[in-house]
C-alpha cells in the first residue's frame, strides 16, 4: 500500500499563492533552497510546495510513496498509464511524473538518501 507523501500546487504567481494559503489555512513556508522558486510548507504533513506553473499546469500534483520506483513506473505503463523518466532529488530520493488512463497527473516518490548531488 502507498501513501501520499507530498503534493505540489502550480501557481502563476507564487507570492500570491503563498499569501492565499497562508491566510486561508495558516500555512507557513520555508525559505526556498538552491536558487529555485520552490516554496515548501513548514510543519505540514504531508509536505506541500508551491512552484511556478509550467506549460499551463493546473491542479494539485500528488506524490505517492513507492518502494521501487523503477518497478512502479513499469507497472504504470503496463496498466495503460504513462510514466516519465525518474529524476533525482539529491540526498532525498527519486521522483517521476505520471498520468493515469484518464489523463490525471500524479507523481511517484522513492526515498533514497544515497542519491548524489550535482557533480
Amino acid at each position: 500500500m502507498s501513501s501520499i507523501v507530498h503534493f505540489e500546487l502550480p501557481a502563476n504567481d507564487t507570492a500570491r499563492a503563498k499569501d492565499f494559503w497562508s491566510s486561508f489555512l495558516g500555512w507557513k513556508f520555508r525559505e526556498p533552497q538552491g536558487g529555485f522558486d520552490y516554496h515548501m510548507t513548514d510543519g505540514l504533513e504531508p509536505v506541500a510546495a508551491i512552484y511556478p506553473a509550467q506549460s499551463g499546469e493546473r491542479g494539485p500534483i500528488v506524490y505517492f510513496a513507492v518502494e521501487d520506483i523503477d518497478a512502479a513506473l513499469t507497472q504504470v505503463g503496463q496498466l495503460g498509464g504513462s510514466a516519465g523518466e525518474k529524476q533525482p532529488i539529491p540526498s532525498v530520493g527519486w521522483f517521476a511524473r505520471c498520468e493515469d488512463t484518464e489523463g490525471n497527473s500524479f507523481s511517484l516518490f522513492q526515498s533514497d538518501e544515497s542519491v548524489p548531488g550535482p557533480g
